[in-house]
């Protein structure tokens, strides 16, 4: 790497030498890629990826979508920066919320696969020798929303405001519903409570603070905004089945 530009001989000589060879590995990665020209114009769509948004047809996109003069993309997403850094050759990464109605709306897809999504989308520019060829972008899938509407939404919520006090108030006024009929729906659709899916969402975001030995299991709590002593040292260990301190041991 020199430094922003990516360079990886054996991927050049493949490219050079067996594109077919690049491109099936390219075609059967397990997450979704997408490759577009220096242009911005995508030019190849993996198997991963065309699954995961339920798009029949990879030929509707290629040669017609242009990342870099997307609207949608660009500015209603907010992705304009992180585009434009990475078709200038820097490597970006930076959270993906993809706009799965948007291919509903332009006829890509006949219906929505999921109701939202959380992502991770990294950039990367390959450049053969000193030329910018083509930008990779890797989209790693954090969470999918998918199943009635209200109740995807209603769970995006919790996942997005996990770290605040549980305002079950705060849920149904964001999905235009009561407290009572969205207490039933989620219950119905998801076999938890709003409360119970919030304290589990809690208890996962602890437990990635407790895989970081720099933090104490104090500290672990802390960061998710409550005390290792309290109630929730409790929830912990009914959801996880065994104690903060127990729980670190096992990870090592």
């Amino acid at each position: 790497m020199e430094g922003n530009k990516v360079y990886s001989q054996p991927i050049l000589q493949l490219l050079h030498n067996n594109k077919k060879v690049l491109f099936q590995v390219i075609e059967n990665f397990p997450v979704p890629v997408e490759i577009f020209s220096a242009d911005g114009t995508v030019v190849l769509i993996n198997r991963a990826c065309l699954e995961l948004n339920n798009i029949s047809n990879a030929d509707l996109l290629i040669g017609k979508f242009n990342l870099l003069h997307d609207t949608v993309y660009n500015d209603q997403l907010g992705l304009r920066d992180l585009v434009q850094r990475a078709f200038r050759g820097e490597t970006v990464n930076g959270p993906f919320y993809p706009p799965i109605q948007n291919l509903v709306d332009r006829g890509i897809i006949k219906e929505k696969p999921y109701e939202s999504a959380d992502m991770d989308c990294y950039f990367y520019p390959v450049f053969c020798g000193n030329t910018f060829s083509f930008v990779v972008c890797v989209n790693i899938v954090k969470k999918l929303y998918k199943g009635r509407p209200d109740v995807a939404k209603a769970k995006e919520y919790i996942d997005t405001h996990w770290k605040e006090e549980f305002d079950f108030n705060a849920i149904a006024k964001y999905v235009n519903m009561s407290v009572t009929q969205l207490y039933s729906l989620f219950h119905k659709h998801t076999g938890m409570t709003p409360g119970d899916f919030y304290r589990s969402c809690k208890v996962e975001h602890i437990k990635e603070n407790l895989a970081d030995k720099n933090l104490s299991v104090k500290e672990a709590f802390a960061a998710c905004g409550v005390d290792s002593r309290g109630t929730y040292a409790r929830i912990f260990k009914k959801i996880a089945g065994v104690t903060p301190g127990d729980y670190r041991t096992s990870l090592k």
